[in-house]
């Protein structure tokens, strides 16, 4: 027969229980949602739009790695994938490397690259650091655009594709969502693994008090500076499959601010503290753009649109949709405050005030 603590911890446990079950219900659905989009999808333009919405998710994932960890708002991020896309691209055209090499060779390189960017973008805060990462984007969109005779300059870059003439169009979207769906499904592995692990809780640290969690002893500028690569690594990655996929480089479109804009807009919009908010964000944003560029051709609409949004974001849910959502559930829920841990001592302890006043009743009586 169980004892007193063995049934309080199996009735605490229940709803957690119940929690992950729904949580894992929900993940088994999102992907059997994924895996079955390109059998769904009505023709190759809307296949198309769902391999802009898989990227978009994975850049919005690795750039959470900075900004849902640390706080530190980079308006800049389109540097590190369009690094990434034009590093896979001259690999294959200048060394002749074999692409989906390239694109892990790019990816490194860029992850090289962000560590001296860390060091002197890192070491300021706030305002600050959001003018050093614009900084940092405009210098490569200026250098791309500069060095004509080995990027392409203004002119842009064709990126032969991985996949033969005989591959139609179709089968090449198709190919490209499942390895966009591949890439998200490793980067948001591994930013769960992060937010579990003791790194993710000196991340967390940095982003509610950097000052505070410096003086219990968090190496602050260390971990700031490893979660940075991680995202450029992972941005990069993300910006060379693109640059695979789209077959052509722009340096105006590879190193934009407005890129940088949407990625911090789709990760507040769904929450930048959660796993699959950044995704959730995406996928309204980039269906959103697609569609108003789709009805208002080369118009600014989707700019006022994104605007428009982005205020209601800021104004009604600043911590994002899934957190709100969350929060709405919670207000229906049965109160739970009857039902709390406690220690086999306090147990002890209940059970003898139990016995005195159960033994002072008997004598009085």
């Amino acid at each position: 027969m169980p004892s007193d603590s063995d049934l309080l911890t199996v009735h605490i446990d229940r709803p957690r229980t119940t929690v992950r079950v729904a949580k894992f219900a929900g993940l088994v659905a999102l992907a059997a949602v994924v895996v079955a989009f390109p059998g769904m999808a009505p023709d190759s333009f809307i296949l198309s739009v769902g391999v802009v919405i898989m990227s978009y998710a994975v850049l919005a994932t690795s750039w959470n790695f900075v900004g849902g960890f640390t706080g530190y708002i980079s308006l800049g991020h389109a540097a590190y994938s369009g690094l990434g896309g034009y590093a896979t691209a001259l690999l294959i055209l200048r060394a002749d490397v074999n692409p989906w090499l390239a694109l892990v060779l790019g990816a490194v390189i860029v992850a090289l690259l962000a560590v001296p960017i860390g060091i002197a973008s890192l070491r300021v805060r706030g305002a600050s650091f959001v003018i050093v990462s614009i900084a940092v984007v405009l210098i490569f969109l200026l250098v791309f655009q500069s060095w004509g005779t080995f990027t392409g300059g203004s002119n842009g870059l064709r990126v032969p594709r991985p996949f033969g003439p005989e591959v139609l169009r179709p089968e090449q979207h198709e190919r490209f969502f499942y390895l966009h769906a591949v890439l998200l499904a490793l980067a948001l592995l591994c930013w769960w693994a992060i937010d579990r692990s003791r790194f993710g809780m000196g991340l967390k640290a940095i982003r509610e008090d950097e000052d505070k969690a410096q003086s219990l002893g968090v190496p602050t500028f260390t971990y700031k500076l490893v979660v940075f690569v991680v995202s450029a690594f992972f941005t990069a990655l993300g910006g060379g499959l693109y640059a695979l996929w789209f077959g052509f480089l722009d340096p105006v479109f590879q190193f934009s601010i407005l890129t940088g804009s949407y990625l911090v807009l789709m990760s507040l919009l769904g929450g930048i503290r959660s796993l699959l908010g950044p995704v959730l964000g995406a996928v309204i944003v980039a269906y959103a753009t697609e569609y108003f560029k789709a009805q208002y051709g080369d118009t600014q609409a989707h700019l006022i649109a994104m605007g428009v949004l982005l205020g209601i974001v800021v104004l009604f849910m600043p911590d994002g949709i899934i957190p709100a959502a969350r929060d709405l559930i919670n207000r229906f829920r049965p109160q739970q405050a009857s039902i709390r841990e406690v220690t086999a001592a306090e147990l002890a302890a209940q059970r003898e005030q139990a016995e005195l006043a159960a033994t002072a009743k008997g004598a009085g009586q």
